[in-house]
């Protein structure tokens, strides 16, 4: 089993090498780790935040760990130089186009929640974003009108099948779950959401176990912190998965505590190739004080073993042990605490 670890920049280090620790900490047969440069530091010491030889090495690898991407001192380079490019650039040259974030509040920890406690405990849903096409891969630029007003422009737009095939991975979803499927759109408004939402009940068909709806994105938006025991699965586009995901996980209390998956059509020897990262970003303000919450990454490390190598039991070990140093009060700096990541890998570890 090859995985390929990108720890990136700022806190990303510092929260993988936790999630490799617990990794490691299973004796897993077989498996075999990978290091590269991602990001910025990537671009300091190849000149490139994707070099050649990391986009070889995710390539090869069964499962990509990422840490995060982003350094301050490199947001005068030029777009395509930046370090939140190459995790971009990742997704397109891999095929990934199937974001998963589950999001849920965990036992004792409601009152974290910006949301009233007796919501927050109800908050557990997945998320299913498209997360190669949209307004974020269309056409942009920038143009002068007839007026001579400087102007800027994005194109939005969907392919059927690119619908087609994110609305599967929901649905599997919610049929391997049992769980209640909500699209979200904005077909009232959005020519594109038309065309996914008429795609949407299209593969809907193929799926008469499911219970099926769909929902205005504003809508939504209201409703994941109002009545969030309401959704099961979300599908969306890009753009709207985007914002609701970051809301949903909010609502939990922490993005230290959000893991997420990127999956494509690959499947190797195990199972599913994918990509697995935290939500959160690179935090350079924390980076490098050993403060960072590595839940998140160790949660995703968890998604990889059942997604990408079919170890359902391990990937539960590891969630079961994460719910426990939880409730045993091992809480980093971003849910009230003071364990810093050293502290909160080691309680997770004992708990394995």
């Amino acid at each position: 089993m090859k995985i390929a670890v990108l720890p990136g920049d700022g806190i990303g280090p510092e929260v993988t090498a936790a999630a490799v620790a617990v990794l490691n900490a299973l004796a897993l047969p077989g498996l075999t780790l990978f290091e590269g440069d991602v990001g910025g530091i990537a671009y300091k010491r190849h000149g490139h935040p994707l070099p050649p030889e990391t986009l070889a090495m995710a390539r090869e690898a069964d499962a990509v760990l990422f840490g995060a991407v982003g350094d301050p001192s490199c947001d005068s380079l030029e777009r395509h130089l930046r370090p939140e490019q190459a995790i971009l650039a990742l997704r397109k040259e891999l095929g990934l186009f199937a974001n998963l974030r589950p999001a849920r509040v965990f036992a004792g920890l409601e009152h974290l929640s910006p949301l009233r406690a007796d919501i927050a405990a109800s908050l557990d849903m997945l998320i299913v974003r498209e997360l190669t096409g949209d307004v974020y891969f269309g056409a942009k630029g920038r143009r002068v009108s007839e007026a001579g007003e400087h102007e800027g422009w994005d194109a939005m737009s969907y392919a059927e099948h690119e619908v087609r095939r994110i609305a599967h991975v929901a649905f599997r979803a919610a049929e391997a779950a049992g769980l209640p499927l909500t699209s979200v759109d904005k077909a009232n408004v959005l020519e594109t959401s038309q065309l996914w939402r008429d795609v949407v009940i299209e593969v809907a068909a193929e799926y008469p176990d499911v219970t099926f709806d769909h929902m205005y994105v504003d809508n939504a938006a209201m409703q994941v912190v109002s009545h969030p025991d309401r959704f099961g699965v979300i599908l969306t586009g890009n753009l709207f998965g985007d914002i609701l995901s970051d809301l949903a996980s909010a609502a939990v209390g922490s993005i230290g505590l959000l893991p997420s998956a990127s999956l494509g059509e690959r499947e190797t020897a195990f199972g599913t190739f994918g990509l697995y990262e935290p939500i959160h970003g690179s935090a350079p303000d924390i980076a490098g004080q050993g403060k960072a919450n590595p839940m998140a990454t160790i949660l995703s490390a968890a998604m990889m073993l059942r997604h990408s190598f079919g170890l359902d039991a391990e990937a539960a070990r590891i969630e079961s042990a994460v719910a426990a140093a939880l409730a045993d009060g091992f809480l980093g700096g971003d849910l009230g605490g003071s364990h810093g990541t050293a502290a909160i890998g080691e309680a997770v570890r004992a708990r394995l």
